[in-house]
């Protein structure tokens, strides 16, 4: 099996993990959302300790002696995670400053990272399907380049065609089975709310991520987006420990299978797999939650609600294939 096909599987395994992580937040509803949403962030950001301190090994080695680190399971080249891991940018900087970039870029995108989560718990929690909840959270791959005018980045005509279609499906996954065809529901007007705050995120992290770890900064906007939510619970919510406890399992699958696994395994799959090809296939996430939902939850889409996740399928997979100019 060729290095691109094993990445590609990596990145498939991915997309699963993430799809049924929207399943976890659905059994994850029998906590209020703060409650569940701290333990399961922090859990997540604990999750990610051994990736940071497998990956500070590998790089440590590669310092001293520039080979191939025997042991590496994963993949035997270390170099090339050292590579994908640590951007050359990261060389260019003084500690201190690569310090501060990474301390600034986890605040801001964890203050990011807990809105957006709690947003979309909250839709989940008032009753939004797994599955509809993983299509109207993947409009943000649809709104990025949409906020890149703000940033004076031009949007070509092919965009602008997918926002529409994507705002298309939206309607039909939402609101045109409704008897007047014009109401929107709580819990997906929070996980629309969320999918913005997330575009939001992802601007954030590319704004960070090329001077500083990503995995780092993976893990501080965890810490910090999970102290936020937890705050929360405190002051708004009455947790209980014997709830918390009857919920372990959602929690760990999503603390531990979505951030923790499922970010190693995106690292390692995208060291060999084509850009284009990545995100489209990390897009399957959607459809996994689908799945998901209908596998265990019993969830069922109707005839017109199976259009709108089409349609915003078909929206999200236009807008991230590969312009004429990029594959020239």
């Amino acid at each position: 099996m060729s290095k691109k096909a094993k990445s590609n599987i990596l990145l498939l395994i991915t997309s699963v993990v993430w799809g049924f992580a929207f399943v976890a937040q659905k059994a994850g509803t029998s906590l209020e959302p703060f409650t569940y949403n701290g333990i399961r962030i922090l859990v997540g950001c604990i999750s990610l300790l051994p990736v940071i301190a497998f990956f500070s090994k590998k790089n440590a080695s590669k310092k001293i002696d520039g080979e191939r680190v025997v042991g590496d399971k994963m993949t035997g080249n270390a170099e090339s995670i050292s590579e994908e891991i640590n951007d050359a940018a990261l060389t260019a900087v003084s500690p201190k400053q690569a310090r501060t970039d990474l301390i600034n870029g986890g605040l801001v995108c964890g203050i990011f990272l807990a809105i957006a989560s709690n947003l979309q718990q909250f839709g989940i929690y008032m009753d939004t399907d797994a599955g509809k909840a993983g299509f109207i959270t993947s409009l943000y791959i649809v709104m990025v380049p949409m906020l890149g005018i703000f940033l004076r980045k031009k949007v070509g005509l092919r965009m602008w065609l997918c926002v529409l279609v994507g705002a298309i499906g939206f309607y039909l996954l939402t609101m045109a089975g409704k008897n007047d065809g014009l109401t929107l529901e709580k819990g997906d007007f929070f996980v629309l709310l969320c999918a913005f705050v997330f575009s939001l995120h992802i601007l954030a992290v590319d704004h960070f991520s090329p001077k500083c770890d990503g995995v780092k900064l993976s893990c501080l906007q965890f810490f910090v987006a999970g102290v936020i939510s937890l705050a929360c619970m405190f002051i708004f919510e009455d947790p209980k420990i014997s709830e918390i406890l009857d919920c372990w399992l959602p929690i760990l699958y999503a603390g531990v299978m979505s951030s923790g696994v499922g970010y190693t395994l995106q690292i390692l799959g995208q060291k060999e797999a084509d850009p284009s090809t990545a995100s489209l296939i990390m897009s399957l996430e959607a459809v996994f939650a689908v799945l998901g939902g209908a596998l265990i939850f019993r969830e069922s889409l109707s005839l017109i609600e199976f259009v709108g996740c089409a349609v915003i399928f078909a929206a999200v997979i236009i807008s991230q294939l590969p312009s004429k100019k990029a594959a020239a």
